[in-house]
């Protein structure tokens, strides 16, 4: 590993994706996304993806210029066409008009279909709290976890993020339905270190503690059954709404030459707001069980992770890096 600092990142890797064709309102939307990941200790859906994205743009499954087609299927219902455009410029602009139009209905739903990877779904929940407003957000993926008591994957890591305003910070929870990302596998398989033996099976369908092996067989659900119940009812749920494909059918969130056709769903909530730091203040004083240093609240942890790889840097895997500068045109060609 070695630590960059976030200026030099901002300059090397928006290069990379100037020199992909991707307009700077873009480019700046998708380094945002990738760039908060590993400021919050979230390598996985952080900049080791931004090959990958490039690598599509390349290939022509990604459209850098395409911010989606909007159409208000019902007053409060946004039909999203993403028109194959980069994931984070496609769900920031239906947000944007998600907040307009639940400060007039109180709620509203946006269901994207056509777009790319949105990346680390707190990023857009934090976002829509920090302007007063809820959000439970969901995402589907490539049959990457297996069912409870199954040995071979067959639903998406589909996690879900929730924002709340609190009156003071907002809250902000993010997790998968699935033990861990396929990113994170991917991290560590980058990285050469073996995973925990209960987060995967191999392409065999026998547990595994190799990273590389990992990638081809299947992820657990967490909390056994009741993740599994969660994943799938996320999967049929932005399925049937978004109008996406479902299962093994889903592509294009883990290769670069294939059209990706996953969905995602955002349902921003307009509503009374009461002040929750005094709750949020008791947590945190609660006496911590054996082991644990703290209470601490979702999301707390990456805030601070953040703040201090803001003054200090990120710590990137040098192949990465390597990776970037390359795109930019700084490094040697591969």
């Amino acid at each position: 590993m070695i630590t960059v600092s976030v200026d030099n990142i901002r300059e090397v890797a928006g290069l990379a994706l100037h020199r992909a064709s991707v307009p700077e309102e873009h480019a700046s939307e998708q380094l945002d996304l990738l760039l908060e990941a590993d400021l919050r200790g979230v390598p996985s859906h952080g900049l080791l993806r931004l090959s990958r994205i490039i690598r599509r743009i390349e290939n022509g499954v990604t459209d850098p210029h395409a911010r989606g087609e909007h159409r208000w299927r019902k007053e409060a219902f946004l039909a999203v066409d993403g028109q194959r455009g980069l994931g984070p410029v496609v769900a920031n602009r239906a947000i944007t008009s998600l907040i307009e139009r639940a400060k007039v209905t109180g709620i509203a739903v946006a269901a994207i279909r056509n777009s790319n990877h949105i990346g680390m779904l707190g990023w857009y929940a934090e976002r829509v709290a920090e302007h007063g407003l809820s959000i439970i957000a969901l995402s589907t993926s490539e049959a990457l976890v297996h069912p409870w008591g199954g040995r071979k994957a067959m639903i998406g890591t589909n996690p879900i993020a929730i924002g709340v305003p609190t009156g003071g910070a907002p809250f902000m929870m993010d997790t998968a339905t699935s033990v861990v990302s396929m990113g994170e596998i991917h991290d560590h398989a980058n990285r050469r270190q073996p995973i925990p033996p209960h987060w995967a099976l191999d392409e065999n369908g026998n547990p595994t503690t190799d990273a590389a092996a990992a990638k081809k067989g299947a992820i657990a659900p967490f909390g056994q059954a009741k993740g599994y119940a969660l994943g799938l009812g996320f999967e049929l749920l932005v399925t049937s709404l978004a109008g996406a494909a479902i299962g093994r059918d889903v592509t294009g969130t883990l290769d670069d030459t294939t059209v990706c056709n996953k969905g995602d769903l955002f349902i921003v909530i307009d509503g009374p707001q009461r002040d929750l730091q005094a709750y949020l203040e008791a947590l945190r004083a609660l006496e911590p069980a054996d082991g644990f240093p703290a209470v601490v609240i979702p999301g707390e942890r990456g805030r601070a992770c953040r703040d201090q790889r803001l003054k200090e840097g990120v710590p990137l895997a040098e192949e990465v890096w390597q990776q970037i500068q390359v795109l930019a045109g700084l490094g040697a060609a591969e």
